[in-house]
């Protein structure tokens, strides 16, 4: 049985990996209903959370029946990320995840999410505080390191363990890489075979099917995967993964099923944020729930154009009629 602390994951647990203005709760909670086993919310700035943001704080929302569900914070600050860890406890979720792997510029740029890979003794200095401080067990979201010459993960596993932290959740990219190349899971595995290592290592980085998550487990040993880009308008890959590790068939689902989770989804997403904000943020979705689809470009650039929910919901009712005939 995996754990973080206490809290029992099962056996091979299915991340649902964080992702800024996707991973919201009406994602996350259409990924739970098909398989995810934890869950994790939307990156959160610890500089926003301490200002009482309200954006931050809805970030923060979560259903009883998304447990167990982590939340994820970033920051470059020592007292504006222990003052951080006090609002989220508030919110009662079963682990905190500190984020020292996020590379985007506005992020990594100012020493924040994988920007702190450069400076390893504060990236330990901070967590270690943020263990000791928090009630809560602490996890850490990260790369194999700053760049091609510097990619410390086996030992800085190793010394976060050793501070506490509860659990590594490993991307198989270095910081520079962004999210180009291909993931390299051979430094995932050594950090795994590690054997001063006692902590879960999560392997993070390219599982876009079902296959790709078992040999991962089986090739590197992982005691768990996170599916991230590869579940956007594809949440059926937790439940399909889970055939598959019971040498069942992966079902895959058919037109009618696409369209009835897509309107699931937006629905719960303008009930959620509202339908202006709702209807923009799920054009990224549109493409990925009918992905493969013969003659599609007539629905597409439509889903992408109109604003108002009753115009979404018609264009989803001519797809099922459209792909029915």
């Amino acid at each position: 049985m995996v754990k973080i602390g206490n809290i029992e994951l099962g056996e091979f647990p299915l991340f649902l990996s964080p992702m800024d203005d996707i991973t919201d709760l009406p994602f996350r909670q259409l990924c739970k209903q098909h398989g995810a086993d934890v869950l994790i919310s939307e990156f959160i700035a610890s500089e926003a959370l301490i200002r009482d943001a309200e954006k931050s704080f809805r970030k923060m929302l979560f259903a009883e029946y998304e447990r167990p569900i982590g939340i994820q914070v970033f920051g470059n600050d020592e007292d504006s990320l222990l003052r951080c860890i006090d609002v989220v406890a508030d919110a009662h979720p079963d682990f905190i995840d500190i984020n020292w792997g996020c590379p985007v510029r506005k992020v990594a740029g100012k020493g924040a999410g994988s920007g702190m890979l450069k400076d390893i003794p504060k990236l330990l200095k901070i967590t270690a505080a943020l263990v000791k401080h928090s009630p809560l067990p602490v996890t850490v979201k990260t790369r194999l390191g700053y760049d091609e010459n510097d990619k410390p993960i086996v030992t800085l596993a190793e010394q976060l363990q050793d501070i506490g932290v509860a659990a590594v959740s490993i991307h198989g990219r270095t910081k520079t890489q962004m999210y180009r190349g291909e993931a390299d899971w051979t430094l995932i595995g050594e950090t795994k075979a590690n054997p001063r290592l006692h902590i879960p290592v999560f392997g993070n980085g390219d599982i876009t099917t079902p296959q790709q998550a078992i040999n991962a487990r089986q090739r590197y040993g992982v005691d768990g995967i996170l599916i991230g880009r590869a579940a956007i308008g594809n949440p059926w890959i937790f439940e399909q993964t889970k055939q598959l590790m019971l040498n069942q068939t992966p079902v895959s689902p058919t037109v009618a099923n696409r369209v009835a989770i897509c309107r699931k989804h937006i629905l719960a997403a303008v009930d959620f944020k509202g339908e202006r904000q709702a209807i923009f943020e799920m054009r990224k979705h549109y493409s990925a729930y009918f992905r493969g689809l013969y003659d599609f470009k007539q629905f597409r650039i439509p889903l992408v154009s109109v604003t108002t929910l009753p115009e979404v919901l018609s264009i989803l009712e001519h797809i099922d009629e459209h792909y029915a005939q």
